[in-house]
């Protein structure tokens, strides 16, 4: 687990040490402080998720440090597989999940950046998982992309429910690539 000390974070984002402390005390910044004298340490993948939910540039230093690691969730096997193929060849690395539960403990155990995610699926469906995932606070910024042969209206109610994009099956390999690309730079 790489940290940071607040004067890092200062540096990084060219902002004064008592700055960085208020972000902290107010909770913006998640951080913990160190038994003894107390002092501040945040998490790397806590940093990063900050800097983008208040639209501050990633540091170079850290680009190469951001996760490419996407969670398949999808029922149909073959299925996933067969975007498990398309992800690794673009340079992901993945995991497969066959149904919501495997997923919600693959998410909290991996942290994926990203996740795709079949609607349709027998126990935990999709729409529940996405529930899930937006009321957790450590996974509710994951990047949701929504992968479904279910028609549009469907498609809409996911994205109201917190998908940040959707596919509908069949779609291209581009267009699953570009989309990907697309949530991982917002």
């Amino acid at each position: 687990m790489k940290t940071f000390t607040t004067g890092e974070i200062a540096k990084l984002c060219d902002v004064n040490l008592r700055t960085v402390i208020r972000w902290i005390d107010r909770g913006a910044l998640i951080g913990f402080k160190l038994p003894g004298r107390g002092n501040n340490r945040v998490r790397q993948e806590d940093f990063i998720a900050f800097l983008h939910e208040h639209g501050m540039p990633v540091p170079p230093e850290l680009q190469q440090e951001i996760s490419k690691l996407v969670l398949i969730v999808d029922d149909e096997l073959p299925v996933a597989k067969s975007i498990q193929r398309v992800l690794k060849r673009a340079g992901y690395e993945t995991l497969i999940a066959t149904d919501g539960f495997q997923a919600g403990s693959q998410l909290l155990k991996e942290k994926p950046v990203l996740m795709t995610l079949d609607l349709s699926m027998p126990g935990l469906d999709g729409f529940e998982v996405l529930k899930y995932v937006r009321s957790h606070d450590e996974i509710s910024n994951l990047r949701i992309l929504v992968i479904s042969a279910l028609d549009e209206e469907q498609l809409d109610n996911a994205l109201a429910n917190g998908a940040d994009a959707v596919l509908q099956k069949p779609f291209k390999n581009e267009q699953l690539l570009n989309t990907i690309q697309q949530l991982l730079k917002s």
